[in-house]
């Protein structure tokens, strides 16, 4: 499990993130018309999965927006944003921000948090997913993971990206 904080207290998830070199494996999330969306759904790009705990909050709104602002610029690539929050709220966010560079996932009915192991097992947070970045190549194998320490921290934006080039 990896050890994280919030706020400086102790958290733990499930587990730890896909090491660089493994291929993820697929996932079925829920889309913003509660459509399906699974790894073929993404075939031949890379990936950037921006995991966070709730869209809500104005860290996971940064990340959802630097992202979104840099994957305009990307070739061949798409930013994937999950959460547990219902696609719902995703959509009412990513229209009043005006984010149409990324694709907003939910994992309110699915594994993928703890697939991912990403699925945070205690605090007030438990059930939800913690902060991570994992960045895959074409072929879905993982390039660049970052376990964000600190869940009020954003990500390390400028190494998720170099690790796409």
């Amino acid at each position: 499990m990896s050890a994280i904080t919030l706020k400086g207290n102790a958290v733990n998830t499930i587990g730890t993130l896909p090491s660089v070199g493994t291929t993820v494996r697929d996932f079925a999330l829920v889309d913003s018309g509660l459509n399906i969306k699974t790894l073929e759904s993404f075939e031949g790009k890379k990936k950037v999965f921006n995991i966070f705990p709730s869209i809500d909050t104005p860290t996971c709104a940064s990340s959802a927006r630097k992202f979104n602002e840099e994957a305009s610029s990307l070739d061949n690539t798409v930013v994937i944003n999950v959460s547990k929050d219902l696609p719902f709220a995703l959509t009412r966010f990513c229209a009043a921000e005006g984010l149409n560079n990324v694709e907003t996932l939910s994992d309110f009915r699915s594994s993928f948090g703890d697939d991912y192991e990403v699925t945070i097992t205690d605090s007030p947070l438990k059930g939800l997913l913690s902060r991570a970045v994992i960045v895959t190549d074409e072929n879905n194998k993982v390039v660049y993971t970052e376990q964000v320490s600190e869940i009020a921290d954003e990500p390390n934006y400028e190494a998720a990206l170099s690790a796409l080039k």
